[in-house]
């Protein structure tokens, strides 16, 4: 059973989704086989009855496949099964007339035509509803249960049916066999929803990285542009003067010089501020992007007086658990905890979507720069699988040793 589960909350929500989906539409072969075939068995004897079953028993399996490749095909794994389409719709057919047949020429008695008339129902409407999975055009859809509806009248009139009996037939197969095609329909429709949120999900995360990026090429461009425009002009001046023999030329290159380690330090300081981060900010963004996500996310209040690179520090932990638990997981639930314990502040980030990815972060690359991060500071970092199957990050740093260090 725990395996079970582990399997099922390993899966994301997408994933999730399209396997009870696929999972319903097996089911529903299950249903015709127990709620036709086999009570055919019960009330025709061995001979019809198996004969029926085993007619049933085709098109549940044929069905089965159709409607697993057709999600295949929804999703774009591969190519529509035209073929197993024209089967299914074909076998159908065959089945259903032969249900017709066996009812109106075959043995006498109200068993056998209860037992055809089941088989006929469920092989037509189940036929009809896994066939709309392999159609995306609405008016398709539309179509193909009218014809089922039709053809089923003109059928039933054929073979010998009163023409009240054919139309109610009809009516029956147009209600039966519309309920199951717009079950098809919305189930794939939602499926498709849940994966395109899905990649929009991800699609705000690369977005707001990109964005980082830009701001901090945007701010080197600003610092570099013009300090290096500077010394390619001192440098050319420079070298003229060289050439004539002046003096000046040494100061010029003194300038240069200067100018070039002015550089160095603005660019220091642009990556510093890069890379300090404030914590309330932080928990801020992370609280407002986790609840945007649909996380419920429970944040505890951040103790005053801590040291500029504690903060900076436990920052990075918040923004890197973030973003873990936006790509790697499937959490509906996310508590970010602060607490002084003995000299250290403690934060602990706990979520419980536990994912593939999450069960692999504990060794990722994002992990180790964090840990290096901490340890600049002497804290230290543990991730992993907790109690009750949820992923917790625990970050502690030591406030007086960073407090000593800042001094």
């Amino acid at each position: 059973m725990g395996t079970a589960e582990g399997w099922w909350r390993r899966k994301s929500t997408p994933a999730q989704v399209e396997t009870y989906t696929r999972w319903s539409f097996h089911f529903f072969t299950v249903i015709e086989v127990a709620t036709a075939g086999l009570p055919a068995v019960g009330l025709t004897g061995p001979r019809l009855g198996g004969l029926l079953l085993a007619m049933v028993l085709v098109h549940a399996v044929l069905g089965g496949v159709t409607a697993s490749r057709a999600l295949d095909w929804t999703r774009g794994r591969r190519d529509q099964p035209v073929r197993l389409l024209w089967a299914l719709g074909v076998v159908t057919a065959v089945i259903g007339v032969a249900a017709v047949w066996i009812s109106e020429h075959g043995p006498r008695g109200e068993d056998v035509d209860g037992a055809t008339s089941a088989v006929f129902s469920a092989v037509v409407v189940f036929g009809a509803g896994l066939l709309a999975l392999g159609v995306r055009s609405r008016a398709r859809v539309f179509g193909l249960v009218a014809g089922f509806a039709a053809g089923t009248g003109v059928v039933s009139f054929t073979l010998g049916l009163s023409a009240a009996h054919a139309l109610v037939s009809s009516l029956a197969m147009l209600v039966g066999g519309g309920f199951l095609a717009f079950t098809s329909v919305f189930s794939v429709w939602l499926l498709n929803a849940v994966y395109a949120l899905d990649e929009a999900r991800e699609t705000r995360t690369r977005l707001a990285v990109a964005e980082e990026r830009l701001r901090f090429g945007r701010d080197l461009h600003d610092v570099m542009g013009r300090n290096l425009a500077v010394i390619a002009l001192k440098s050319e001046l420079a070298v003229q003067l060289a050439r004539r023999g002046r003096p000046e030329a040494v100061e010029q290159m003194v300038e240069v010089q200067r100018i070039a380690r002015e550089s160095q330090r603005e660019v220091r300081d642009v990556v510093r501020g890069y890379r300090e981060a404030d914590l309330e900010v932080e928990i801020a963004g992370a609280r407002g992007v986790l609840t945007a996500a649909g996380i419920e996310c429970a944040v505890s209040q951040v103790p005053g007086g801590l040291p500029g690179e504690v903060q900076s520090a436990l920052a990075w932990v918040v923004r890197e658990a973030t973003t873990n638990v936006l790509r790697h997981g499937d959490a509906q639930r996310c508590d970010v905890g602060l607490r002084m314990r003995e000299g250290r502040v403690v934060l602990t980030v706990e979520n419980d979507g536990v994912g593939e990815g999450s069960r692999g972060a504990g060794g990722g690359s994002g992990l180790a720069g964090l840990r290096e991060r901490l340890a600049v500071v002497g804290g230290s970092l543990v991730a992993g699988v907790g109690d009750g199957d949820a992923f917790r990050l625990v970050a502690e740093v030591p406030v007086r040793m960073a407090g000593e260090a800042t001094a």
